[in-house]
């Protein structure tokens, strides 16, 4: 079965020509010209991936976003202008798991799409495509729990909601409690395909990661930084 991806953007030629091109590598889609009239329907019946514009009329994609957060871990990449690197900072924080400056190719982004998806069909346990990573066994680290094939990640017993990006980076640091990971290495374990991303994505990934950890455990230290070297794992 097609994976169907949710297309959001008020620009009638972005829809139309990247509705085209997907559904040219056999991809479903879904039309949204803004995020109020995607957000019900993409919560009622969700897709297996969202491609949101950020500056939209009526509710912007920062803020459908935010709404589609609070009840799904649903992948995301997000649009954004090529020059504003605070949408780009913006949107890593509140939890998509990619982005692409506009203008943009049509073929990156739907590469992107298939990296996503890719990495998002690992981590629920289902059949990988030829030469994909099968998901890793679990993990238990003092107080987190992570099960790969299921996309589960507990904290001392509470669920925590991780995007794809998030779990392999974290999983990226649990498998080796105390040893250092640079964020060259988190980008690759994260971000394949020889897709470019920067500093700023890591930290940005970060620090979503230790909100949602401390929203269920205000003392959270579980991810320390090492300035100038990377981040590493604490079981403590």
């Amino acid at each position: 079965m097609s994976a169907t991806i949710a297309l959001v953007d008020d620009d009638r030629n972005i829809l139309t020509s990247v509705s085209i091109a997907l559904q040219n590598e056999g991809f479903a889609v879904r039309l949204y010209s803004d995020g109020a009239a995607a957000l019900k329907s993409i919560g009622d019946s969700p897709p297996d991936l969202a491609v949101l514009d950020i500056k939209m009329p009526r509710m912007d994609g920062m803020e459908l976003l935010r709404r589609l957060r609070e009840k799904t871990d649903l992948p995301v990449i997000f649009l954004t202008s090529k020059d504003t690197e605070i949408d780009e900072a913006l949107g890593l924080a509140m939890g998509a798991d990619d982005y692409i400056g506009k203008p943009f190719s049509q073929r990156l982004l739907i590469e992107r799409i298939r990296a996503v998806l890719r990495r998002a069909a690992s981590r629920k346990g289902e059949p990988a495509a030829e030469g994909d990573d099968a998901p890793g066994p679990a993990i238990a680290r003092g107080r987190l729990s992570m099960d790969p094939a299921r996309h589960r990640v507990a904290w001392n017993g509470h669920d925590i909601a991780l995007t794809v990006t998030e779990f392999l980076i974290l999983e990226a640091l649990a498998q080796r409690p105390g040893f250092v990971k640079s964020r060259d290495q988190l980008m690759d374990t994260a971000y394949q395909d020889d897709v470019y991303v920067d500093d700023r994505t890591i930290d940005s990934h970060i620090k979503r990661l230790r909100k949602k950890f401390r929203a269920v455990d205000g003392d959270f230290k579980g991810i320390e930084t090492l300035y100038g070297v990377g981040y590493r794992f604490n079981e403590a």
